[in-house]
């Protein structure tokens, strides 16, 4: 009789549950092992973002305070599209000045920025010279020791200028010019430029860095001190009292001078030395001649002091300042202390050859040259340190030396030319 046996089909049960535990097991590991890492993987890109977020808010903030304080237009509300994200900046007026709110956003990671800004008591001058739409013009060896910005050309007989040279404007022209800094112009031509040149037409030109062919123009730039500036300090000194006789009122000694408002012609002869208390206002000429020695009091601190030359009913052959021989100015005798000598005359901007202030001979020193609408003709051995003007004529030896504490300039008041930070931080 045969017999059958039954095969055992249940064999490996246990190595297959042991396998699947195993299996659960380690995926629970895995799980526990990976989880916090992908977590902080999240948290680390989070935090990238969001300080991507701030950096973005933050630049924003910093160039819209730029361009609010060098007279650059700001609009207000504005959103940048960014590779990272977005940015929206706003500006609002205040009661004393302007709260900028930048808020940006990268990944929905959103940081916002607040600064609040007041109107600073001075104004801000950012290069050797800065001319209008009359140009510059330097002849035999006259030279520059700073940058110049201009809205009209910028020519020269090869003069050097120890800095960047702007000329502005599509109308922008840069000629006979050695530069040793960098150049932006529509044209430049028959000159050297140490550095890059920034230009749609260039000939007869050497460059020492990079040329940029077809670049775009440079904007238009405004006068650091506006007409409202001007007026603000005539105000000062009108409230300090009135001086009407004898005219023209002459100076031969030595005196404290200002706050004061002269209704006629002012002469300062001689050798005095004159102290200024506060802004000057002449309703006529000013002639500063001789070995006279002006100087800012030490009262005003750091403070500068302006001297006006405005008849506001007479500004194309009156309101002119005449410097001549071996007149000297002197601040207060600390950094940041200037004299000002501001002309209103504003004939060349009409077509005429007036000239607005007139700087010679030796005359040199802590001094500001300031004529918005007029021309500035200095020449033979003058040396100051800025100079402003529709126009300006350099010839000679004369020489300008740009001082840095002229990028914030005060005044004991009028409103200013820039603004002060009062406050900057992140706000919700």
């Amino acid at each position: 009789m045969q017999k059958f046996t039954r095969k055992k089909y249940n064999g490996g049960a246990a190595m297959l549950v042991a396998v699947i535990f195993f299996l659960f097991a380690s995926a629970t590991i895995v799980l526990g092992i990976t989880e916090p890492i992908l977590k902080q993987a999240r948290i680390a890109t989070d935090l990238v973002r969001s300080k991507e977020s701030y950096f973005i808010a933050e630049s924003a903030l910093e160039d819209v305070f730029y361009r609010l304080s060098n007279n650059k237009q700001v609009s207000s509300s504005e959103t940048l599209n960014m590779d990272a994200g977005t940015v929206t900046s706003s500006v609002t007026n205040t009661t004393n000045g302007k709260q900028i709110i930048a808020t940006a956003n990268v990944n929905n990671k959103i940081r916002r920025m607040r600064a609040d800004v007041i109107l600073g008591v001075g104004a801000s001058f950012n290069y050797g010279v800065q001319s209008g739409q009359g140009g510059f013009v330097l002849e035999n060896s006259a030279t520059l020791t700073g940058n110049i910005y201009s809205n009209g050309s910028i020519i020269g007989a090869g003069n050097t200028i120890h800095g960047d040279v702007v000329s502005a404007g599509v109308s922008g022209l840069i000629n006979n010019i050695h530069a040793t800094g960098t150049a932006y112009a529509h044209t430049i031509q028959n000159s050297d430029i140490d550095a890059d040149a920034y230009y749609v037409v260039k000939t007869s030109t050497a460059v020492g860095g990079t040329s940029y062919p077809n670049s775009p123009d440079q904007p238009l730039s405004g006068m650091p001190i506006s007409d409202e500036h001007i007026s603000e300090l005539e105000a000062d000194a009108l409230a300090g009292g009135v001086l009407s006789s004898p005219c023209p009122y002459k100076i031969s000694s030595n005196r404290t001078l200002g706050p004061v408002k002269i209704t006629c012609s002012l002469e300062i002869t001689g050798s005095p030395t004159i102290t200024l208390g506060g802004p000057v206002w002449v309703t006529g000429n000013i002639t500063i001649q001789n070995s006279a020695i002006l100087r800012v009091s030490s009262d005003l601190g750091n403070s500068s002091a302006a001297i006006i030359a405005d008849n506001p009913n007479n500004r194309t052959t009156s309101s002119q300042i005449d410097l001549k021989n071996s007149s000297q100015f002197f601040g207060s005798g600390l950094p940041g202390s200037f004299i000002f000598l501001v002309s209103q005359n504003n004939s060349a901007e009409l077509g005429g050859g007036e000239d607005a202030i007139s700087m010679d001979n030796s005359s040199s020193g802590s001094v500001i040259l300031y004529a918005p609408h007029g021309l500035i003709n200095i020449q033979n051995s003058a040396v100051l340190k800025e100079v402003t003007g529709y126009k300006i004529k350099a010839k000679n030896s004369a020489n300008i030396i740009y001082d840095t504490g002229l990028m914030s300039t005060l005044f004991t008041s009028g409103p200013g030319g820039g603004y002060e930070v009062i406050e900057w931080k992140e706000i919700q």
